[in-house]
C-alpha cells in the first residue's frame, strides 16, 4: 500500500507541509495495524527486576513492558543535515517534533531521542557508517530475539532522514549584487545565498557545496566527500555550465544539494538492504531532502525522493542524479514572493516513476521469514 501512495516531489514548500503530507503519512501506512514500540519503558520485557531505575517502584515499572504477543514494530529515527548554524532553526524544530516526536525512540521521562548527524555540508559522512549506528542503537539482540519470536508479523522499522540545505534570497529589482563571480542583479531568487538575519550581509549556503562547486580544494576532506557524492560527471557540468530557472534565476548550488542528498540516501539504502544491516525483519524507510534557508521562520523544504529496503527489495522514487537533466520552474506565492519547482527530464512533481532492484537477504538465522 505504501508505494500507491502518491509522493509530490521537488516543489519549494514549508516543512509543515512536507512531513505531514510526505514523511509521516508515508511511515503510518508503513505501521497500521501494529503495536509502535518506541518507549524505552515499553522494552521493560527485557529487563529482570533488579535492573529498574533507581527509586521506581519494579512491579509498577515492569507493567510499562509491551505486550509481543501483538503485532509490533521496534522504531527508530535518524536525520542529517550541516551543522551551519543556520539549518537549526523553523524546520529542524518542527521536524523533531512532528517526526521524530512520533517516530524516534523516546527516553524514560519521554523525551525523542533521534539520531542526529551533522555532516559538514549535509549529506551523510558515510553512508554504511549512519545505517549501521542507527540500526545498532535501535535493538538489542536479546531485544530482536524476544520481538520476533512472539510473534511471526513484528518487525523493527528504521527511519532516516538526509537532509543538505542552500540559500534562497529573494532578490530586489534592480538591487546590484554579485555572487560566486557572477551578476545576478536581474534574477529574481538567487539560490545558494542565504542573508541569516536582517543585520547580517547574505553569505554562501551551504558554504561546503558552493565552497567545493567554486574553489574547489583537494586538501579539504569536505569538499572532496561532497565531490565524491556529487559525482564526476556532475561536477565537471556544474562548474562548466550555468542552470537557470525559467524566469532567469540560477539553480546550480540547489541542484548539486539535491543530488547530494539523493544520493546520501541511496548509499544508505544500500548498507541498509545490500550491506546486511537489516534482516528478513527489517523495514527501512528513507527520504532526501533540501532546507532552503532565507533567514527567517517561511524556510522551505525541497522532498527530493523517497527509498524503502525490505525483504530483498530496494525501491526509490524522485529525482535523479544526472545534473544535466535538471531544469526548473518558478512559481509565485499568495504573497508575490517566488518559489522553485524543480524538474527532471521535464517530469511534473507527481510523475517519477519507482524504480525497483533485489538483493539477497540477511537471515537472522532465528526465525522463518514474514508471510
Amino acid at each position: 500500500r505504501f508505494w500507491s501512495m502518491t509522493a509530490h516531489f521537488a516543489e519549494e514548500l514549508p516543512p509543515m507541509r512536507v512531513y505531514f503530507e510526505e514523511v509521516i503519512s508515508d511511515r503510518f501506512v508503513l505501521i497500521k495495524g501494529f503495536q509502535l514500540i518506541r518507549d524505552e519503558l515499553m522494552l521493560a520485557f527485557n529487563s529482570p527486576q533488579s535492573t529498574a531505575p533507581n527509586s521506581l517502584n519494579v512491579s509498577d515499572v515492569l507493567e510499562c513492558a509491551a505486550d509481543l504477543a501483538l503485532p509490533s514494530v521496534l522504531s527508530t529515527c535518524g536525520y542529517t543535515v550541516c551543522g551551519d548554524r543556520i539549518c537549526q532553526s523553523n524546520a529542524l524544530r518542527i521536524y523533531n517534533t512532528a517526526v521524530a516526536g512520533r517516530f524516534a525512540s523516546f527516553t524514560e521521562a519521554g523525551d525523542p531521542k533521534p539520531e542526529l548527524f551533522f555532516a559538514t555540508g549535509g549529506g551523510t559522512d558515510s553512508g554504511p557508517t549512519l545505517a549501521h549506528v542507527t540500526v545498532a542503537h535501535s535493538i538489542d539482540p536479546a531485544i530482536r530475539d524476544q520481538l520476533y519470536s512472539r510473534n511471526p508479523h513484528s518487525f523493527v522499522l528504521v527511519n532516516i532522514d538526509i537532509c543538505t540545505h542552500c540559500g534562497h534570497t529573494d532578490m530586489v529589482p534592480g538591487e546590484v549584487r554579485a555572487f560566486a563571480g557572477k551578476d545576478y542583479t536581474n534574477c529574481g531568487v538567487v539560490y545558494g545565498l542565504a542573508q541569516e538575519s536582517v543585520f547580517r550581509d547574505p553569505r554562501p549556503t551551504c558554504g561546503a557545496i558552493v565552497g567545493m562547486l567554486t574553489k574547489f580544494n583537494l586538501k579539504n576532506g569536505v569538499h572532496v566527500r561532497l565531490r565524491q557524492d556529487l559525482g564526476e560527471d556532475n561536477y565537471n557540468f556544474l562548474t562548466s555550465t550555468e542552470v537557470l530557472a525559467d524566469d532567469g534565476s540560477p539553480i546550480n548550488f540547489l541542484i548539486a544539494a539535491a543530488i547530494i542528498s539523493i544520493q546520501g540516501m541511496r548509499n544508505t539504502l544500500e548498507a541498509l538492504g545490500p550491506g546486511g544491516e537489516l534482516d528478513e525483519r527489517g523495514v527501512g524507510h528513507m527520504t532526501a531532502q533540501v532546507q532552503l534557508n532565507n533567514g527567517d521562520n517561511n524556510e522551505c523544504l525541497l522532498y527530493c525522493a523517497r527509498g524503502t529496503a525490505f525483504n530483498g527489495v530496494i525501491k526509490t522514487q524522485g529525482l535523479g542524479t544526472d545534473a544535466s537533466r535538471y531544469s526548473g520552474v518558478m512559481l509565485l506565492n499568495p504573497d508575490g514572493k517566488k518559489h522553485i519547482q524543480l524538474l527532471y527530464d521535464g517530469m511534473g512533481p507527481e510523475e517519477h516513476p519507482i524504480q525497483t532492484r533485489t538483493y539477497a537477504v540477511k537471515s537472522s538465522g532465528l526465525f522463518p521469514d514474514i508471510d
